[in-house]
């Protein structure tokens, strides 16, 4: 077992899901079978998608607690070529404010409460309890790591971590993403309906809305598998309409997803259902 293995199953043990860097920082590319929208991924690894990778391909997404996944052969060739450990933040519900260089780290001390700082190689990563958005450059030489990424590990670091202040939740402005019209396929009736009134339809629509717009991380998974439980329970009847999917779709680009990325969920979930 090398230095990295032992680390993740340490982090693991404590509820912190790992995942191997190779050099450079970065995740492990995506293998051939997972590249674009083949499995529900993206060509940047951020987000999952339902499909047995054979690598930890999905950046922040492939970390996990499951120390049966970390020291498996899946994961073997990986942690002989990892340079470093990472975890994913907003899992545990943390955020780092990543602070890339002196200038950044002396904003810092002049502006932000004071919490757990870890060195890095030129820098500092000062944590807090409470998870938020994550932002690259939200000023010069600060990135905001918490949900949707992953940040390295470099040791438990010094301090008393203190709670998310609002001062670091307002270095993102967050901006509503535009949410245009989307035309899907809806699946042609046939089946027996099991819908008596229309009461049983609306309310499991409303609940998948409010499951997409809740969700503080996954987002990606969650439209999927969401799209997925909606098709398997009014997909096949002909009561689930045009006007019903552009409900899931604008709640999905409210939380970020792209058109193109809602069809493409949309697309799978009903091909893994056979429609």
């Amino acid at each position: 077992m090398n230095t990295h293995m032992r680390t993740a199953l340490d982090l693991a043990g404590r509820d912190v899901p790992v995942l191997p860097l190779r050099a450079g920082k970065v995740p492990f590319a995506n293998c051939p079978a997972c590249l674009y929208t083949s499995c529900g991924g993206r060509p940047n690894m951020k987000t999952p998608g339902p499909c047995q990778c054979p690598r930890p391909c999905h950046a922040w997404a492939a970390a996990t607690t499951d120390t049966d996944v970390i020291t498996g052969p899946a994961w073997a060739t990986a942690w002989r070529q990892a340079a470093a450990v990472a975890y994913h933040p907003g899992g545990i519900g943390l955020t780092v404010v990543d602070l890339d260089h002196a200038d950044a780290v002396a904003w810092a001390r002049r502006t932000l409460p004071a919490t757990r700082t870890v060195p890095t190689t030129r820098g500092e990563h000062w944590i807090y309890q409470g998870a938020m958005s994550s932002a690259n450059a939200v000023r010069a030489g600060v990135d905001i790591k918490s949900t949707m990424v992953y940040a390295r590990w470099l040791g438990p670091g010094t301090g008393t971590m203190t709670p998310l202040p609002d001062t670091v939740r307002a270095l993102i402005v967050e901006k509503p993403s535009p949410v245009r019209p989307v035309t899907v396929a809806v699946p042609a009736g046939g089946g027996e309906c099991r819908h008596r009134t229309p009461a049983y339809l609306e309310r499991g629509i409303a609940m998948a809305e409010q499951r997409i717009t809740e969700a503080s991380s996954a987002v990606h998974a969650t439209v999927y598998r969401t799209f997925l439980a909606v098709l398997s329970a009014h997909g096949r009847c002909g009561c689930l309409t045009d006007a019903h999917a552009a409900r899931l779709f604008t709640a999905a680009q409210t939380k970020g997803e792209s058109p193109r990325h809602c069809t493409d969920a949309w697309t799978n979930a009903r091909t893994a259902l056979g429609m």
